[in-house]
């Protein structure tokens, strides 16, 4: 199939066009020419390959996949139903036509796998997964309303109330009509971006031999993201301490009465560089949209690299898309659609390397991280805690002498009745701003689920015996750390929105 990468570290930008139509064509040849000459329009209008997504059913479905396929497209099917219960829609003879047609087919997907819900529901869903699953959709369309459930009406229907480009092919006259066409290409940006970044020197590893241009990917993705990253938590701290040391350098100058031209000069210092130091903040928010995407990138080819050695393609990133990396999640799937069987790994050189290369690589990580989040957590707990404590006691001791009307020294009048209870609190409340800026209860609780999670997979993948348990062990491993990910990634866009 073509290949449409475009350098040693880039990866192909594939688009997707699904398809949707009547079964009866009373004129097949102009159906068919009006079908080549839109295939022929998008593979123009686009840089990047044209995958087409479609069923195989008689009429429309079929004069589009047959032209497809001549034009030296890759087909996607996507069925209604298994095979099986599929082919009782065929005579003999015409299901020989479509398992012919099907042996050409790339990828293979059913929409429905039983049919509880009728064959019209089948029919309805695997229209409605086409266009889930398509850039743009080509409609062979009578203009009537759906004379049946699943029908292309309802299809049609349901492209325009999302928004999705379309092409209606007139199922009469072949007359084409273009809707939405402005909304082809608004996500194909983000890989394009990531594919413009520098290449970088190779250091990691590619544990199955994934094809180069997609381990060069990775690791650019990552060298950048590792490169650019902002600080932004560090300045965040930044200009909460220097605020707590203005407060701290005015409340000296009130509770002991220093009235000086250097102390106001410092406290005027804090706050200006403090004030720089948050508009320096909101400029880098850029830089810091930039860092999360080059990092999820970076995440996403880690995890598809670490599944490569299986037999065949995993749907791995496929339910863990995000609309900031859409076009690379697709590719990453194709592409190992493309080579999974291409360079077979012995079950026990992949239960090896993966435990190796993938799992123990990621406990060390989040153990690493554990220790560096979880002393910190602690320090910042304890300096509160006595922060407050002290604060209570010194507030405490004040309200006493005056009920008292105990005469305190001078010393102890300006420093536990005056300066500690205005200092401390503001150092009470800077530690958990710490703790919250830093997100550390929660990234401490996940580091632990995760190394537990780890844990038990590496233990589990041992006794793994077959492809299929394999497959299935790594697939749920993958999944959970994607979705530390794309947590980390919640957190971080929230973090940078605010």
């Amino acid at each position: 199939m073509p290949n449409a990468a475009a350098g040693a570290s880039q990866l192909p930008l594939f688009h997707i066009v699904g398809f949707t139509g009547h079964r009866r064509v009373e004129a097949p040849a102009i159906i068919a020419q009006a079908i080549d000459d839109a295939l022929a329009m998008l593979q123009k209008s686009a840089a990047g390959e044209w995958v087409a997504l479609a069923s195989v059913a008689q009429g429309s479905d079929q004069l589009f996949v047959t032209r497809a396929l001549e034009r030296g497209m890759a087909w996607h099917a996507i069925l209604p139903m298994p095979a099986v219960e599929f082919a009782a829609d065929f005579d003999t003879e015409q299901w020989m036509q479509v398992e012919s047609l099907l042996e050409r087919a790339e990828h293979l997907q059913v929409s429905s796998e039983g049919t509880d819900g009728g064959r019209e529901d089948a029919y309805l869903d695997c229209g409605l997964e086409t266009v889930n699953g398509s850039d743009l959709l080509i409609a062979v369309w009578d203009g009537e309303p759906a004379r049946g459930k699943g029908g292309t009406a309802e299809v049609v229907e349901y492209a325009r109330s999302i928004g999705r480009p379309l092409i209606v092919i007139n199922a009469l006259t072949g007359e084409r009509q273009v809707e939405n066409w402005s909304h082809l290409h608004e996500e194909e940006i983000e890989l394009t971006g990531l594919n413009r970044l520098p290449d970088a020197r190779t250091w990691g590893d590619n544990p199955f031999n994934a094809p180069p241009e997609i381990f060069a990917f990775q690791q650019k993705c990552d060298f950048e993201a590792t490169r650019s990253a902002p600080g932004v938590r560090r300045m965040t701290v930044s200009t909460v301490l220097l605020h707590v040391l203005a407060t701290l350098i005015a409340a000296t100058g009130l509770a002991y009465g220093l009235h000086l031209a250097t102390l106001a000069w410092l406290k005027f210092l804090c706050l200006a560089v403090g004030v720089v130091a948050a508009f320096v903040l909101h400029r880098r928010m850029h830089s810091e949209r930039s860092w999360v995407k080059c990092r999820l990138a970076a995440e996403f080819c880690r995890s598809a690299l670490a599944t490569w050695g299986l037999l065949w393609a995993t749907n791995l990133l496929q339910e863990l898309d995000l609309p900031v990396v859409h076009h690379l999640a697709r590719s990453l799937r194709i592409l190992h659609g493309r080579t999974a069987a291409a360079s077979p790994v012995p079950i026990a050189d992949f239960q090896r390397i993966y435990r190796e290369k993938r799992i123990e690589d990621q406990l060390g990580y989040y153990r690493r991280q554990e220790q560096r989040a979880l002393p910190l957590l602690r320090r910042l707990r304890r300096t509160f805690w006595i922060a407050t404590t002290l604060a209570i006691v010194c507030v405490a001791s004040y309200a006493i002498s005056l009920s008292a009307d105990v005469h305190a020294p001078v010393w102890l009048q300006t420093t536990v009745f005056d300066f500690l209870p205005i200092s401390l609190p503001v150092v009470a409340a800077a530690m958990i701003s710490i703790v919250s800026i830093n997100d550390l209860q929660r990234r401490v609780a996940r580091y632990r689920d995760m190394q537990a999670m780890l844990e038990a997979s590496r233990a589990q993948i041992v006794y793994c015996a077959t492809w299929n348990s394999l497959g299935r062990m790594v697939l749920r491993t993958e999944r959970a750390l994607l979705q530390e990910v794309i947590e980390w990634h919640s957190v971080a866009s929230f973090s940078e929105s605010h």
